[in-house]
């Protein structure tokens, strides 16, 4: 199970939570002549205008949003996206695992900025909605920072505020640039095991994902980086790699073996069977990463390219 399918695709009973029938006010008034978009996954769009009215299937899409300042033309987000910072928290919130098409339709939304998550086995739940007249567009997952600057310059286009979006890429690319010099001048790598997923079901990654690309920014060194994409490792694997540090943005659930409190990540990988001889254990170096940020392709992972820099080298990035 990939880590960023995780708030993705959890199921629920595929109503609107909250809908009252009434949406978010717009931030300003768009042309009225028709737009035509050709979106990152290679669909064709056309809007009368531009869209006040709109739907968000995923946080990634929704922190864009948010931080493009057009936080005000959201009338409803996927269930995962209300814990965002500057969201709105009383919008109606849709579980897109199951949409329900006739409760979409009744929000009159201009557009629904999709996720490719929410295509099962290559199917398009939003059909009935695109033949309702719904412009919908997927926005693929990012493999990589370069693809995430693409994905905040084409919402921000598609919203009618592209020198917003230019801001929020000059701003990203300052902490990036800057985080990458440091990380290239690093001699001595160290080899570093990022945990998205705990056992029983172990999660980590390889090249062709971002979070590959931000550890060898900071000047690590993946101990998965001979393999692509998302991975499921075994433990004997792990041990056998034995890296000097380990990260995780793994969210545990209740475990009554740690006094019946959300399990401590960390915690958990110190006292894990058949993990006392790796380096990073026996000296104390595992450490937590903000998950949110580390796995929302967005602006936004950079706190945790600051937060990974630190925990791997502190003595160059404090």
């Amino acid at each position: 199970m990939l880590f960023i399918l995780l708030p993705a695709l959890l199921g629920g009973c595929g109503k609107i939570r909250g809908y009252s029938g009434s949406g978010g006010a717009a931030a300003e008034t768009g042309p009225a002549e028709p737009r035509r978009f050709t979106g990152p996954a290679g669909e064709t769009l056309t809007l009368p205008g531009i869209p006040e009215r709109i739907i968000s299937s995923a946080p990634s899409n929704t922190e864009i949003i948010v931080d493009l300042g057009m936080g005000e033309r959201l009338i409803a987000v996927d269930t995962y996206s209300l814990d965002i910072e500057g969201l709105n928290r009383d919008l109606p919130a849709i579980d897109f695992a199951y949409p329900d098409a006739e409760g979409i339709i009744a929000l009159k939304p201009d557009l629904i900025l999709a996720s490719e998550h929410n295509r099962i086995a290559g199917s398009d739940p939003f059909k009935l909605l695109r033949d309702a007249g719904i412009g919908v567009v997927y926005i693929p997952t990012s493999g990589n920072i370069e693809e995430i600057y693409r994905d905040i310059g084409f919402i921000a286009g598609i919203l009618g505020v592209r020198g917003r979006g230019e801001e929020l890429v000059r701003t990203m690319k300052e902490t990036v640039d800057r985080i990458g010099a440091i990380g290239a001048g690093i001699g001595e790598r160290k080899t570093v095991y990022f945990e998205i997923s705990p056992p029983p079901h172990i999660v980590s990654f390889g090249r062709g994902t971002f979070l590959h690309e931000m550890l060898e920014l900071i000047g690590g060194e993946n101990i998965f980086s001979g393999v692509t994409g998302w991975i499921a490792p075994g433990e004997e694997a792990i041990a056998a790699a034995d890296p000097q540090v380990i990260l995780t943005n793994a969210v545990l659930p209740e475990n009554p073996g740690f006094g019946g409190e959300l399990t401590d990540p960390v915690k958990e990988i110190l006292a894990r069977p058949g993990f006392g001889e790796i380096r990073a254990v026996r000296t104390g170096a595992v450490y937590p990463i903000d998950a949110d940020s580390s796995s929302r392709p967005t602006h936004r992972i950079t706190r945790a390219l600051q937060e990974m820099a630190r925990a791997v080298y502190p003595e160059y990035y404090d």
